[in-house]
């Protein structure tokens, strides 16, 4: 059965233009065809990239984000049995009526009870340090697969002439930059899956996972049918924003309000250049319309072009959601000096500004991922 399987998913019809067949992308005269098998090694590689970013955020992180005097935890309760049992079978946030009952038990005054509770629903949310390291990590990685990319591809003729991403297609030789940044840039989706149980729990959990799944699939079809050309100009368009964002979001966590808000206006800006001109007048003109004049439509063609397009919707959905973000922080932004000396009521404004950062959702991925900032120095993703 799974022999079955495999020959009628491997048709050549479903995955190669008509009158190319497998034996003409096997390997010959020192020219190396992409294969499916390739991707094998993407697993192995996403557990190495876990290795390299736990030590990268124990002695790279963690010391930049104590320089900002980001603190390592939250700040712990006095052990309380009476508030404890009713932080477990009541509710995390009291009524006035349950304080003042409660501060008469266990006596304290409703102040302290007030302080007690604030304290206790910090320590469920993940730390300001864990949030650094892993912006942190993600703009490193960014950082440099971006350059790789870059570097990869300045040299290349498809680079600057488009019709040369279908010349002699599919029967277009693997080059060794192609690979490493298809499996480099795929292990990382790996890792980002694997590690999505112990990252930082926010409210896109799920879309991440389908994100993450998603943008693998598209990666691996786009190998399989040998869409390598188009498939690393994808990344390297879709990956530039993102150095920005992240970087966005580290300044954010420390606290650094005019930094961030420059930051994300930078990478308004690259979002917008990047995926509302680079992106339909280019990438997608280079994979709709161009091929035509050397093939016939085909499976991959279609499947991957609907996709395609269905990114470009989502990109005018982020930037909809980015103009509102850039909207309030340029005609209503507010002055948040004003702050109380008690620390009580800075963790419950803390607490306000996580519910408030969920308002925009930016794309990233090699070809899409969601995330969220709020462009005044506060964020949540």
């Amino acid at each position: 059965m799974f022999q079955t399987f495999k020959e009628w998913f491997w048709l050549e019809r479903f995955w190669l233009p008509p009158t190319i067949k497998w034996s003409d992308l096997e390997d010959r005269d020192g020219l190396v065809f992409t294969k499916p098998s390739h991707l094998y090694v993407t697993i192995p590689f996403a557990f190495l990239l876990m290795i390299i970013r736990h030590f990268f955020e124990k002695f790279v992180a963690t010391p930049i984000a104590k320089s900002f005097g980001i603190k390592k935890a939250a700040q712990k309760v006095i052990p309380n049995p009476i508030l404890e049992n009713f932080f477990r079978a009541s509710t995390k946030r009291p009524s006035h009526d349950d304080i003042y009952g409660l501060a008469k038990k266990s006596n304290l005054t409703e102040r302290q009870v007030e302080r007690w509770f604030r304290i206790r629903r910090s320590q469920g949310k993940p730390c300001r340090l864990q949030k650094f390291q892993e912006a942190c990590w993600r703009f490193t990685f960014y950082l440099l697969i971006t350059i790789a990319g870059i570097a990869f591809l300045y040299d290349k003729p498809w680079a600057y002439d488009l019709w040369q991403v279908w010349v002699g297609y599919p029967r277009q030789p693997l080059l060794p930059s192609q690979y490493w940044y298809y499996i480099i840039e795929m292990s990382f989706y790996w890792s980002l899956l694997f590690s999505v149980g112990s990252d930082v729990k926010r409210k896109d959990f799920l879309a991440n996972v389908v994100h993450h799944l998603a943008a693998l699939i598209l990666m691996g079809f786009s190998w399989c049918a040998n869409y390598i050309r188009g498939g690393t100009l994808v990344m390297v368009v879709h990956d530039v924003a993102d150095i920005w964002l992240e970087s966005a979001k580290m300044f954010s966590y420390a606290g650094w309000t005019k930094t961030c808000n420059a930051l994300f206006f930078i990478f308004s800006f690259v979002f917008f250049f990047s995926r509302f001109i680079i992106y339909p007048f280019w990438i997608l003109y280079c994979t709709i319309i161009l091929p035509l004049h050397y093939l016939e439509p085909f499976f991959p063609y279609i499947f991957l072009n609907l996709q395609l397009i269905v990114l470009q919707i989502l990109h005018l959905y982020w930037g909809y959601l980015i103009l509102k973000v850039l909207k309030k922080c340029i005609f209503n932004e507010t002055v948040q000096d004003v702050r109380s000396d008690d620390e009580e009521e800075e963790e419950d404004e803390e607490e306000e500004k996580d519910t408030k950062s969920n308002e925009i959702m930016c794309v990233k991925n090699g070809l899409g991922v969601d995330r969220h900032l709020i462009p005044n120095g506060q964020h949540s993703r």
